[in-house]
Parts: structure tokens; C-alpha cells; sequence
């Protein structure tokens, strides 16, 4: 991977303070990133969660010698193969994030050695006038497109409402449930409703387009834990079907809304690339 690439995709997990944490990582320069650069002085250090710690979602430490992780394969039900290809492990076992160096060894907060799977529905509308005639942006003269994003509790960015990918689980059963519990507050529901919804959700989650897979720049990554999702588009083209359901923020999320797409937005971790991506392939204003 060229350079460039490598600042594009793996920023914002360098050269800051760990999300919720005061450990700071080791700085690591652009021309630092890779494996395959010689970094001599490199000592960065290491945080494992303790709320890692017995929880069934989350991997012993590699140090444990009942622990065989597979690498690079389906490890029973886990999933530890990577969406952008192989990836190394150093002589200690502990598998290298394939972008590079983060300035942190360990898992953080992370229940994966390795990568971590996620996917994250981006549910759209076009935004529209009170007689349903759609809001066409000034500048651009593009019409507007709204998504679903969602306030994060733990650091109160705003997000798609995605989440991780159970053991043996579809990704298209992970997009629906963590669109329900995160932006319906499926949670709460009572059964003749959640039973309503979940119909309407899943019906219309049977349509949508994948805009992107692969490596996540996520503040959380390390030397040795990732992010991947998997982000499929779910557009609502009448409005009349989620466009009309009342959002109620759930589970994670502190709160949910339908959110304006425009380049000034600020999401977290790569969320806003996969936005860019939704608008221009609906033409969107941008």
C-alpha cells in the first residue's frame, strides 16, 4: 500500500490518547506505518481492557496456553479471516494489523485478536418539502439525501447504528437487529409491536446494496485487534416505509435522528466515507 492510502484509511487510531483511557500511544509517523518499514525505536505499550476480562464475546489472552487461535481462517464459529487479505502474526502469536503500526499493543477494548467483524445498515431517505417534493441544495443543486445516524454513549459522536457480528451469525440478521435495538429501541418494545416491526424491517432490509467492505479506521484498532465492517445501503425511495417510522434511540445510542448527508458532516471512525460513497451513487448533493 502506498502511503497515501495509509493516511487515508489508518488515522485516526495514531499518535492519540486510547478512546476513554489517559494511555497514550506511541507516535508513529506516516512513513512509519508499515510493517515493512525498519522502525528500530518503535516500544509502544499495551492496554487489554479489563472489561475483557470472562465476558463469552471476548478471546482469552494469547498467553494462555489453552487458547490456539487459527489465524486467517474460520476458527470454529469465529470468523478470524480478514475482508482485505492475509494477515501476519509476529513470533509471540499475536496477529499484526495489516494496515500497520497503531502505536498500541494489545486488544483495548476490543473482544477480537485479529479483526473484529462488524456491519453498518445506512438506511436513507430523500429529504422533501411539505407537499413530498424533494429539497434540492442551493449550492449543488443536487437533491438532498437524509440517513439514520445515531448519537454513540461512549463518546458522543454521531454514527451509523452498526454493531458486531455474533459468532455464526448472517451479516443480514446483524443489520437488521442492531437497526432495531440502536434507531427503533426494539428493546422495549412489547411483543404485537416488535413482532409489527420487526416484519416491516426485515422486508425492507431485503433490498440493499453493499457500498463497502473491508478495514475500518477506528480509534479503537491496535498492533493486534482491528475493526472490519461490512456497510450495505438501504434506501427508502418513497419515504413511506422507514422514512415514516418513529425513531427511537436504543440500546447504545444516546439518540437517533434523520441526519442531512453533506460533506461538513463529522462521524465516527470511517462513517463518513461510506456516506460519500451513498450520495454519489444516488446523486446526491455532496
Amino acid at each position: 500500500m502506498t502511503g497515501q492510502i495509509f493516511k487515508m484509511i489508518h488515522k485516526k487510531c495514531r499518535n492519540t490518547v486510547y478512546p476513554l483511557t489517559k494511555i497514550q500511544r506511541f507516535i508513529v509517523p506516516d512513513d512509519k506505518i508499515s510493517w515493512n518499514v525498519d522502525f528500530p525505536e518503535y516500544s509502544p505499550g499495551v492496554y487489554n481492557s479489563p472489561v475483557l476480562q470472562g465476558k463469552v464475546w471476548a478471546d482469552p489472552d494469547i498467553a494462555d496456553a489453552s487458547f490456539q487461535p487459527q489465524w486467517n481462517k474460520l476458527d470454529g464459529k469465529v470468523n478470524r479471516e480478514s475482508y482485505i487479505g492475509h494477515y501476519q502474526a509476529d513470533e509471540d502469536n499475536y496477529p499484526l494489523n495489516p494496515i500497520g503500526r497503531s502505536g498500541l499493543r494489545g486488544r483495548g477494548v476490543l473482544g477480537r485478536w485479529g479483526p473484529n467483524h462488524a456491519a453498518d445498515p445506512i438506511v436513507t431517505r430523500w429529504k422533501s418539502n411539505n407537499d413530498d417534493s424533494a429539497v434540492v441544495d442551493e449550492k449543488s443543486k443536487h437533491p438532498v439525501l437524509q440517513f439514520v445516524g445515531i448519537q454513540r454513549k461512549d463518546t458522543g459522536e454521531w454514527a451509523l447504528p452498526g454493531g458486531m457480528v455474533d459468532p455464526g451469525e448472517r451479516v443480514s440478521v446483524t443489520l437488521c437487529r442492531e437497526f432495531m435495538e440502536e434507531a427503533l429501541n426494539s428493546l422495549e418494545k412489547g411483543s404485537v409491536e416488535l413482532k409489527s416491526m420487526k416484519k416491516t424491517i426485515t422486508d425492507f432490509f431485503n433490498q440493499g446494496e453493499e457500498v463497502y467492505k473491508g478495514y475500518v479506521d477506528d480509534p479503537r484498532n491496535t498492533d493486534n485487534a482491528w475493526m472490519e465492517t461490512i456497510a450495505f445501503n438501504f434506501h427508502d425511495s418513497t419515504g413511506k416505509i422507514v422514512g415514516i417510522i418513529d425513531l427511537q434511540a436504543g440500546d447504545d445510542a444516546k439518540n437517533v435522528k434523520w441526519m442531512d448527508i453533506n460533506k461538513e458532516l463529522s462521524l465516527y471512525a470511517s462513517h463518513k466515507d461510506f456516506i460519500e460513497k451513498v450520495a454519489k451513487r444516488h446523486n446526491a448533493c455532496w
